[in-house]
């Protein structure tokens, strides 16, 4: 860069440190991450800014047009991508329907956290408000108008989500490093303090292992920065929901649900008094009292009918490792009048074919029929999406909800299906 190039950049740069400091001071969680990105200078191919998870890319001209609290705003954008994994989260998906649904739910999460954003039309669509990008991508568009106003690098390829040269830069191990050192040399540390260097060539896409490397560095750096903006009281709600979604080991809900039946087993030792024809010796023995589990489905129509199908077909298979009798029930604003199906443990489950529903969810039937029944279960075991009215009061026996979408439990223990 020439002189003049350097003598405009400075005051660029100056403004851009100074919305960094002032992120660390007002919102030190987005601070904090906003300092792992190095300043990079990219006039030449970068409208706007950009990020491939190893550094800030900007363009001087867009900056300068900015307030001060907009620069906060895009150095907390591209830091956002990094922390919530939008550069190794893909699978396959199309490019530019993700870069779209990643747009809506970083801008969602900045907007509802009370910052500015930079443009007038910006993606932050409130019907996505609480969904993750996996979740908004489906409701895009595939021949959507929208745009992204930053530049997402991680990869470049459209169907696969693999860079055309991810192999032959896994076999360099200098093309592309994302370790703790840094071009020529440079520690990370050094890089973050940010140079200014100009960053004249779009830097290549990411290769699989990088984007690997730099997925288990943003989690860290993640997980740290969260720990200590909650010590110090300055981590909003909005921030503190999708930071806990994101951090909380996630396994499937089969997995879940096995493991619960399998807590709550019945097997024990025995030592009643054995009858007569077997000895006089008293010996303990293995005595095994089945579960009973009472299983309810939402057929409110929100939850499809293969959806059901596979709920159905979990509980046969955990029902006889574990000898549980279940009790079928079906519920949109009341009880199906086809139920309940009683299925001992050696019975073949299926769904009903009798069932029927589409009207608005309402839990209390179930709990009632519960209690009227005056039955005592193990376990009940609600498939919904938590979009109705529960009881006010939870029962005295464990409840699990297995949640479709993003619909909250007043008590019971949540399992997210998707």
């Amino acid at each position: 860069m020439s002189d003049a190039d350097n003598a405009a950049l400075a005051p660029i740069l100056t403004k851009l440190a100074a919305a960094r400091t002032r992120l660390i001071m007002e919102r030190p969680f987005l601070g904090s991450l906003v300092m792992h990105l190095p300043l990079k200078p990219a006039p030449e191919w970068c409208k706007t800014t950009g990020t491939d998870a190893k550094a800030f890319y900007f363009n001087p001209k867009f900056i300068d047009n900015l307030s001060l609290a907009q620069t906060q705003f895009v150095l907390a954008h591209e830091a956002m991508h990094c922390a919530m994994g939008h550069d190794h989260r893909r699978n396959g998906r199309i490019k530019k329907r993700w870069d779209v649904a990643c747009e809506h739910a970083v801008n969602l999460i900045l907007i509802e956290d009370g910052m500015k954003p930079p443009l007038h039309g910006i993606l932050a669509d409130q019907n996505y408000m609480t969904l993750s990008a996996e979740e908004i991508y489906p409701l895009i568009p595939d021949d959507t108008p929208e745009e992204s106003f930053d530049e997402h690098l991680f990869d470049s390829d459209n169907a696969t989500g693999a860079s055309p040269d991810d192999n032959q830069r896994q076999d360099d191990p200098d093309a592309g490093n994302s370790g703790g050192q840094g071009k020529e040399g440079q520690s990370e540390a050094e890089e973050r303090e940010g140079s200014g260097g100009q960053a004249s060539q779009k830097p290549d896409p990411l290769s699989q292992s990088e984007r690997e490397e730099l997925a288990e560095q943003w989690k860290n750096r993640l997980a740290a920065a969260a720990q200590s903006a909650r010590q110090a009281g300055k981590l909003s709600q909005s921030m503190l929901r999708w930071v806990d979604d994101l951090l909380a080991p996630s396994l499937p809900w089969r997995a879940l649900l096995a493991r619960f039946f399998a807590v709550n087993q019945r097997d024990d030792y025995s030592w009643r008094r054995p009858s007569r024809r077997e000895g006089d010796a008293i010996l303990p023995r293995l005595s095994s009292e089945g579960l009973e589990v009472i299983a309810a489905i939402d057929t409110s129509g929100s939850i499809s009918d293969d959806e059901l199908r596979e709920f159905v077909s979990e509980l046969d298979a955990l029902k006889g490792q574990v000898r549980a009798k279940v009790t079928l029930l079906a519920c949109d604003f009341r009880i199906a009048d086809a139920a309940p199906w009683e299925y001992e443990p050696w019975d073949a489950m299926q769904l009903p074919a009798e069932l029927c529903g589409g009207g608005g969810t309402d839990f209390r039937p179930v709990f009632d029929w519960v209690e009227g029944e005056n039955r005592s279960p193990n376990l009940l075991v609600y498939f919904t999406d938590a979009e109705g009215n529960f009881p006010s009061l939870p029962p005295n026996y464990p409840v699990i909800w297995l949640v479709k979408g993003k619909g909250k439990v007043p008590w019971g223990e949540r399992v997210q299906l998707n």
